[in-house]
């Protein structure tokens, strides 16, 4: 059962009914879900998981849909988590590790956003969805919603990446393209939304998706044996990842589910030199951050200017001192051919940044050799033909190699 209790604005702390369709609180902060934790406590342990189905709903105590009826699932959760020995011996961190969104359902960690989001839109009687998407996130709630028989409509970038553009249209959303940013895309649907009564299922504006990207947290810590790495990188565009793997950190030991002495992960935001909101702010001392003008990267799930949630991305990483790096495109290639020959992971341009992040960390003296550090790749890289286009030689018939 879920100890679902409460809704809680991430600004003014005002508290919202769970059980009402909810976008932003009164004073326009994104709502945080909050549960019964000292319920939870006395009701499960960690040991009480093992033998429980291999997907998010695992935590299903720490999840937000109260009837198991409602659970829209394709299997989504519980993916690999496994060391990186020769990438960490070629760039000087011999403890790399990797933890692989890829091999979810939709080819990303957005299955796990919307596995969540759309079981809670489910119970709550919610019939048609629309958000603002760069790719992927789009194509994992057009995935689910087609699941659960929900109406999805997406607006996209018109640089949106191919594949994600298949994927959605594939499983029937209603799709469209702008001449601009996610934030341009975010404006049509928000001046659409009411209008058409779709309910609004932007990043943060809705408080679900966060649940689901809150079990990386407690798949990581359950994976490495209620232990925690010392350092998460992590692929930062809108945030809710970052967000969530913390709000997983804060309840984890609420319910004691960590050793008292364990420390969190520092958690670090790794962003693009052509977009890099968050890491100015991060850098300039402020709690907001402000308008990126003209993005751009290769990296295209992290090219978001401005995200709803960023002082929840500056707060997490702060609290855990942590830091937020920017990467350029060129380390980003690197990294996704370093990574791709040394390890046979084929990850995610977002995925890549991190390990020309982890080599720059190191470099400048904020990382060490002794440390722990776990990547935390975001998507799958095939979902991204046009980043790398290899030419191969075409052979005659009659050719010897």
């Amino acid at each position: 059962m879920s100890f679902l209790s409460h809704l809680e604005c991430s600004r003014c702390r005002k508290t919202h009914d769970a059980d009402r369709v909810q976008n932003l609180c009164d004073c326009g902060g994104p709502l945080l879900v909050r549960y019964d934790l000292k319920a939870v406590a006395r009701a499960v342990r960690p040991a009480d998981l093992a033998g429980r189905v291999s997907s998010l709903w695992r935590y299903r105590e720490v999840l937000p849909v109260r009837d198991d009826k409602n659970i829209v699932t394709l299997g989504e959760g519980m993916t690999p988590l496994f060391p990186l020995p020769r990438l960490g011996a070629e760039i000087g961190l011999p403890d790399l590790w990797l933890k692989d969104e890829g091999l979810n359902p939709t080819a990303s960690f957005k299955a796990r956003g919307a596995a969540t989001g759309v079981s809670r839109a489910l119970e709550l009687g919610i019939k048609a969805l629309a958000m603002p998407t760069n790719g992927n996130a789009g194509g994992a709630w057009a995935s689910y919603g087609a699941r659960a028989g929900m109406s999805v409509t997406l607006v996209m970038p018109t640089d949106a990446p191919a594949m994600s553009v298949l994927e959605a249209t594939a499983v029937g959303a209603n799709a469209y393209m702008v001449r601009g940013q996610i934030t341009d895309a975010g404006a049509i649907v928000g001046r659409s939304a009411k209008a058409h009564g779709w309910f609004e299922a932007a990043t943060l504006k809705e408080p679900y998706r966060i649940e689901g990207k809150k079990t990386m947290g407690y798949e990581i810590a359950e994976q490495l044996g209620w232990s925690l790495p010392d350092v998460i990188l992590y692929p930062t565009g809108g945030g809710v990842g970052i967000i969530g793997i913390y709000k997983a950190l804060l309840e984890m030991r609420e319910m004691g589910w960590l050793p008292e002495n364990v420390r969190f992960p520092k958690l670090v935001a790794v962003q693009a030199e052509g977009c890099q909101p968050i890491v100015k702010a991060f850098r300039e001392g402020k709690d907001v951050s402000e308008k990126w003008e003209n993005a751009s990267t290769v990296a295209q799930g992290i090219r978001v200017p401005k995200a709803l949630g960023d002082f929840l991305v500056l707060q997490a990483v702060r609290e855990t001192g942590g830091t937020c790096v920017a990467v350029s495109d060129a380390d980003t290639l690197w990294g996704l051919e370093r990574i791709s020959r040394q390890e046979g992971a084929f990850i995610c341009p977002e995925g890549a940044a991190l390990v020309g992040a982890a080599r720059m960390l190191l470099r400048d003296g904020w990382l060490n050799a002794g440390q722990r550090v776990l990547l935390l790749n975001t998507g799958a890289g095939i979902k991204y033909p046009d980043v790398m286009s290899p030419k191969l030689p075409v052979l005659e018939l009659n050719a010897t190699l």
